[in-house]
């Protein structure tokens, strides 16, 4: 890996600090840490008698982060961590979380991390560099049905039938290793788009998710992070693309609704209450004056839910 400096500008860093509202003595966690920049504006609002907790699996973040935090406060906690195993951390009470979901600028910009279409580098793509399969190794294992429908699923890439049937007549012969190589495959076996996106994008982004288990993660901490908030707690996550925005907008949406039984019973028997109040009827995006300087927040979505009171 490069030794470049893990510098990560934080997305819409104004609007989690208003629909958080961190105050002083609070406890917060953040449950993707990156570069700390959210956590260091949050480690600041809580104040000498705060405590934040922070999450990453990523060692060069934790890194980066701790030397960051500790400019501010040293009042936190880092822990290696993917933030699906929040329910088993020991962790106290919390007023407010925070998941900024998806890869970050370092990742993307670091060649050697194999995220990026445009920079050289192998095709590994793992947030948490010990993690056991890197996209090369799905690429040279994968069925043809299987990588169709990473493609289709997680790229939303109609190519997608088309791209897994060559890769699995071609890897034998020539398997994908390296990013550049495999863009440049990409770039020969689907149409160029209308719209002038490169030809790897969504594939790339399919098989990052499928490498980190991306969705998987997301649908099992959302509710172990409701669960470990406070009454009145909040929580915050911020997602990239329509996929995450979607599991996070029906999570919020039934756990408002509280019972779950069939809609032709004329009473609930089901017991269940609402566990949260939904604050953010519809995301909260960038502003004009944040994409101007940050052009990769144009797709980033804030929700926000607060935990009910126990009934």
């Amino acid at each position: 890996m490069e030794n470049a400096p893990f510098l990560h500008q934080p997305v819409l860093l104004e609007e989690v600090l208003a629909w958080l509202d961190p105050r002083p003595g609070q406890v917060l966690l953040d449950g993707t840490v990156g570069g700390g920049g959210h956590s260091a504006a949050l480690l600041e609002r809580i104040g000498p008698d705060g405590f934040l907790y922070g999450l990453d699996q990523d060692p060069a973040a934790l890194e980066a982060a701790t030397e960051r935090l500790s400019k501010v406060s040293d009042r936190f906690k880092l822990i290696r961590s993917n933030f699906a195993k929040l329910g088993t951390l020991d962790l106290p009470p919390l007023d407010g979380i925070l998941l900024d979901i998806g890869v970050s600028s370092p990742q993307l910009d670091q060649g050697s991390r194999g995220f990026s279409f445009q920079q050289a580098g192998p095709l590994d793509m793992r947030m948490d560099p010990d993690a056991p399969a890197t996209a090369a190794e799905l690429l040279a294992t994968l069925s043809e049905t299987e990588l169709a429908r990473i493609f289709y699923e997680y790229g939303e890439e109609r190519h997608g039938r088309r791209v897994a049937r060559a890769i699995v007549q071609d890897r034998k012969e020539k398997p994908y290793t390296d990013t550049l190589t495999f863009a440049e495959f990409l770039k020969r076996v689907i149409p160029r788009d209308p719209s002038g996106i490169h030809s790897a994008t969504r594939v790339f982004q399919a098989l990052r998710i499928a490498v980190n288990d991306e969705l998987g993660v997301l649908t099992r901490v959302l509710p172990a992070a409701i669960a470990s908030l406070k009454p009145g707690g909040k929580l915050a996550v911020i997602s990239f693309h329509s996929l995450e925005d979607r599991i996070v907008k029906h999570f919020f949406r039934d756990a408002a609704k509280g019972c779950i039984c069939p809609g032709r019973q004329p009473m609930c028997t089901c017991g269940k209450l609402p566990s949260v109040e939904v604050l953010t009827g519809k995301p909260v995006t960038a502003s004009a004056s944040e994409l101007d300087c940050n052009p990769r927040s144009r797709s980033a979505k804030l929700r926000v839910a607060r935990r009910l009171p126990e009934s």
